[in-house]
């Protein structure tokens, strides 16, 4: 059932093409050997070897092909064992498909790609106390500005930022390099750990006019 409802998902778009589906690790390495796909959407739970697993192998036998997990799982020892299989992102099996899909194409181009409660359990893994931000820091950011950073740390480009908002191009960069002056962050990683340590992932209301965010989700 979350095969079937992937692939009417992802069937949306025209830049993808689905050339397979396995239901368990074993026949992912079986598929991924003879169709040589450029980026598998691998499950961390399976029958037989697990997603994880199955990953580090594929790895071995397929290094040009990317790892994009897609798991119920945030916790930090998911996160951090994903991390050593090799994947190059993970997002939660409840996310939208705007967000998969920039996920999918941030894999493909050789970047990383976490949804934001991922990122917190990594950032929060990679040792040492979270970055503490006090209340006046947040409390200096516009209401603008405040959305402008949670979806940022959603992933969204400033091309989605722009048809989220329906405001101008110039306007969305204004507002990224503002964030960082006044935050004093200089990278993407930076401005998501700071919004989920502030709680500001919480998204505005898109300009219906110009959003392109659809509607299907994908649940388990």
């Amino acid at each position: 059932m979350v095969r079937e409802g992937l692939r009417s998902c992802l069937s949306r778009f025209p830049q993808l093409t689905i050339v397979g589906e396995a239901a368990s690790g074993e026949e992912a390495l079986r598929l991924v050997k003879r169709l040589k796909p450029d980026l598998v959407l691998m499950d961390i739970n399976m029958p037989g070897i697990n997603g994880l697993v199955a990953t580090a192998r594929l790895r071995r036998i397929a290094s040009d092909a990317k790892v994009l997990i897609l798991s119920v799982h945030e916790n930090r020892e998911y996160v951090s064992e994903v991390a050593r299989s090799g994947a190059r992102g993970y997002i939660l099996k409840d996310a939208a498909p705007a967000e998969l899909i920039r996920a999918i194409e941030a894999v493909h181009r050789g970047e990383g790609f976490f949804s934001p409660p991922v990122a917190a359990a990594m950032l929060e893994s990679m040792g040492g106390p979270p970055v503490a931000y006090g209340r006046t820091t947040a409390s200096r950011l516009t209401v603008r500005e405040r959305e402008v950073i949670a979806l940022i740390a959603t992933g969204a480009g400033n091309k989605e930022i722009v048809k989220w908002l329906g405001v101008a191009m110039s306007t969305v960069k204004t507002h990224r390099e503002r964030l960082m002056r006044k935050l004093d962050l200089h990278t993407i990683a930076g401005l998501t750990n700071f919004a989920v340590s502030q709680g500001l992932l919480s998204l505005p209301e898109p300009n219906r006019a110009q959003s392109r965010f659809g509607a299907c989700r994908v649940s388990t």
